[in-house]
């Protein structure tokens, strides 16, 4: 039935106007002390169906919300595909429980907001929706976009010790264009199946170390696919412009490019379906 309905949504690949009705709610993350964590926000958008698979959507390093105090558009996009495949969606805010409002400008190894923490979040979201009786904790995903995809990495590798010790973990997870150095410097032992997304062009976060992180990935083997003469944000409309606020990337100082492609963006929605539909 879930293939049938998710292959009915390849025809109909066109910018989501919304998603269904939402609410925010809080959780804890694993991150901080044992009776004090971090108590997370998240805009959480259901589907009638009961109990229903669900996916945890992560952020990129510009955070959740535009700048209005809005859902980004994105977020409020693939809440929608999710939505109308048949997955709850929780979007989760890892940077204003931190008093942050962007991480992009910042020098990588100087971010008050870790890879760690957001890990941290990550497990704990996991955990918040295998509790709730609305979802099927046998079905929960974790996706996430750049930073965000960073994040879905750390959070389903095996060799670090919190995810090892998880008392569940996801049954899948989909990265858009990550980094993929940290934790292919650290080994990768997935957790769960694994699709990655990248942009051949991309200069912020390059593809090689991720095509490298796959092959050498042990665990169920990671998925792979590269988009020719697609840059980082690919999955969008805006037209590539290069940021030079951006002080991180393939060229450090030199700035990078962000932006739309069109090809890309229906291959990569139609991949993702697909690698939905097998699960």
């Amino acid at each position: 039935m879930r293939l049938a309905r998710t292959l009915a949504l390849l025809c109909a690949l066109v910018p989501a106007v919304g998603a269904s009705a939402q609410e925010r709610v809080s959780f804890p993350s694993l991150d901080g002390a044992g009776n004090a964590p971090l108590v997370l926000t998240a805009v959480w958008f259901p589907v009638a169906a009961s109990p229903a698979p669900a996916v945890a959507l992560f952020h990129g390093c510009g955070g959740a919300f535009d700048r209005r105090g809005e859902l980004s558009r994105r977020m409020r996009e693939y809440a929608a595909l999710f939505n109308r495949a048949g997955y709850h969606v929780l979007i989760v805010d890892s940077l204003t429980p931190r008093y942050e409002t962007e991480l992009c400008t910042q020098r990588v190894g100087k971010r008050r907001v870790t890879q760690s923490n957001r890990r941290l979040d990550a497990l704990g979201a996991v955990a918040y929706l295998a509790e709730r009786a609305d979802v099927d904790a046998k079905k929960i995903g974790v996706v996430g976009w750049s930073n965000g995809g960073s994040t879905v990495l750390a959070a389903t590798n095996m060799r670090h010790r919190d995810v090892a010790t998880a008392q569940v973990q996801p049954a899948f997870a989909v990265a858009f264009y990550p980094g993929c150095e940290a934790d292919l410097k650290r080994g990768y032992e997935a957790a769960a199946p694994l699709l990655i997304l990248v942009g051949q062009s991309d200069d912020w976060t390059p593809p090689g170390p991720c095509r490298a992180l796959a092959r050498e990935a042990s665990g169920p083997m990671p998925e792979i696919e590269g988009y020719a003469g697609a840059y980082h944000g690919f999955d969008g409309d805006s037209p590539v412009r290069l940021r030079k606020d951006v002080p991180n990337g393939l060229n450090p100082g030199q700035g990078v490019h962000v932006g739309g492609n069109g090809a890309a963006w229906r291959a990569s929605q139609q991949r993702l379906l697909k690698f939905l539909s097998e699960r």
